[in-house]
Formats: C-alpha cells, sequence, structure tokens
C-alpha cells in the first residue's frame, strides 16, 4: 500500500483530476455515472474517462457496470489507507499537527444541534426533510432547509402532503444557502445534500467542518403526467426521506464521536441508495 502512495497524490496533483476526486467524495456512497461526472465539472466524455482511469489506476475510484452503463464512487478502503498513512507516518502519529482542526474522538455534547438540508430549488425535497425532523425530534434539533438555486415559491403538491400530514407550513419558505455561510448563520452540526445536482455543485467548505451527509434521491417536481402521478412521486419521495431522517434522529447522539456518526450518516445514505435500486 505505502508503494501507491506516490501516485495517489501525484493523480490527485492535477486539478481536473481532483476535482472529480473531491465530486465524488461529496456524492458518496453514490455510484455515479461517467456522463454525469462530465457533465458536472464541465469536461467532454472522453476527458472524464481518461481521469477517471488514471484515479482507478491510482486505487482511488472503483468502477462498476449497470446494464449499458459504468457507474464510479470512491474507493473509500483504499482513501483511508492513504489518509491514514499521511496521519500515521507523515505526522508521526499526530494528526493534530496536520490539522487544521480536531476530529476528536469524545462523543458529541449533549445539546441541541444544528441541522441543514439542501437541495436545488428548496421547494419539495428539502422542505420535507425540514418538517419531518423538526416534527421527529424538534426539540433536539434545530433544523433548517435551503436551496442552491431556491425557487420563488415551494411547490404546491409539496405543501399538500405537508398538510395532509399535519405539518406546520407556516414556517417554511425558500431559502438561499447563502443564508447560512455568513458570520451570523447558525453553527450547523449536520449539513445534508438530499439531490444530486445540488451536491455536484461546488460549495465552500463550511465552518466548524460538520458532519456532512449525501441522501440523493430522484426530483418529484420533474415527474411528468396526471395530477395524481405527480401526487405519488411526493408521497414516494416524503416517504424516503421519513425513512432516513428516523433512522437518523435514532442515533444516541450523545454517546457516538464524530467518526462514529460521520460513519453512521453515510450507512444510511447507502442503505437507502442500495434499497431504491
Amino acid at each position: 500500500m505505502e508503494k501507491m502512495i506516490p501516485e495517489q497524490l501525484a493523480t490527485l496533483g492535477l486539478p481536473p483530476r481532483l476535482a472529480v476526486f473531491r465530486l465524488l467524495m461529496r456524492r458518496f456512497p453514490d455510484r455515479v455515472p461517467a456522463g454525469e461526472l462530465a457533465e458536472a465539472l464541465g469536461v467532454k466524455a472522453s476527458t472524464m474517462s481518461a481521469y477517471l482511469a488514471a484515479l482507478q489506476r491510482a486505487g482511488l475510484v472503483e468502477q462498476e457496470r449497470a446494464g449499458t452503463s459504468l457507474l464510479y464512487s470512491v474507493n473509500m478502503a483504499s482513501v483511508r489507507q492513504m489518509f491514514g498513512y499521511l496521519f500515521t507516518d507523515c505526522c508521526r502519529g499526530r494528526p493534530e499537527i496536520c490539522m487544521p482542526y480536531s476530529i476528536g474522538a469524545s462523543p458529541m455534547t449533549d445539546r441541541k444541534y444544528n441541522v441543514l438540508f439542501i437541495c436545488t430549488g428548496n421547494s419539495a425535497r428539502s422542505i420535507f426533510a425540514e418538517s419531518i425532523l423538526r416534527a421527529l425530534a424538534g426539540d433536539r434539533f434545530n433544523v433548517h432547509s435551503a436551496g442552491t438555486r431556491p425557487s420563488s415559491e415551494l411547490n404546491p403538491f409539496a405543501l399538500k402532503v405537508l398538510r395532509d400530514k399535519g405539518h406546520d407550513i407556516s414556517v417554511l419558505r425558500a431559502k438561499n444557502v447563502s443564508e447560512f455561510s455568513g458570520p451570523d448563520a447558525p453553527a450547523l452540526d449536520f449539513v445534508f445534500t438530499v439531490c444530486d445536482r445540488a451536491a455536484n455543485e461546488e460549495c465552500p467548505a463550511w465552518e466548524g467542518q460538520p458532519i456532512s451527509g449525501h441522501w440523493g434521491m430522484p426530483d418529484p417536481v420533474k415527474v411528468a403526467g396526471t395530477d395524481a402521478e405527480k401526487s405519488l412521486a411526493f408521497q414516494q419521495a416524503y416517504g424516503a426521506l421519513k425513512h432516513r431522517i428516523e433512522a437518523f434522529a435514532a442515533l444516541p447522539m450523545e454517546s457516538l464521536d464524530r467518526i462514529a456518526l460521520q460513519s453512521a450518516v453515510d450507512d444510511i445514505g447507502r442503505k437507502s441508495t442500495e434499497a431504491m435500486a
């Protein structure tokens, strides 16, 4: 494994390859089609194939075939070995001198946590997530949602689902993620993207390094057909998010350290993705 470290670092030393790797890290644990990666980063398909081949040779990315599509994901075991080597060997077992913040091994403190759900329009999926977590555990979480390109109004089908489920919609509005990155913004403990497009977008690192997760799911807004078919799509999106958020709210926050919580968040996303496949 140590022999691969120079090749891995050299591979990531080319900015376009690093951009592909970072995008796949943001989408973890998803398996992403090469075409979607190329579109998100604005490069030709042939160029993206070359970048992915280099990342595969370095053991940083895995390839899987699904029908006629090639799907790519981060080889997390290899990435962890690379980071582990850097922190234990290069840092001589003192990662605190190599990192700008402490990853810590102590449990999260017993307090109310700030959670942000992000999608593109902030008109349906992230609004669902905000409402569900507030209803399930509003006593333990301050819940927010926002969009990278927020809509001017909330989707009427989404609002109907929330009303029918008994949620208070008076507190909801579409917001831009910029509201949560200024000096007066709440210090976030958890940040979740609930759509692939939002996860694909390049965003600055959040202050304080909150635990992050990608729980991507199909956009019900894009479903065509009758009103009944559209309504069903929103009901399904609500149900899928409720399942994930119930699992998240059930985590014993006070007894888990940051690393364990991040692993649990990733596991919720992975199991949900497998269930939808």
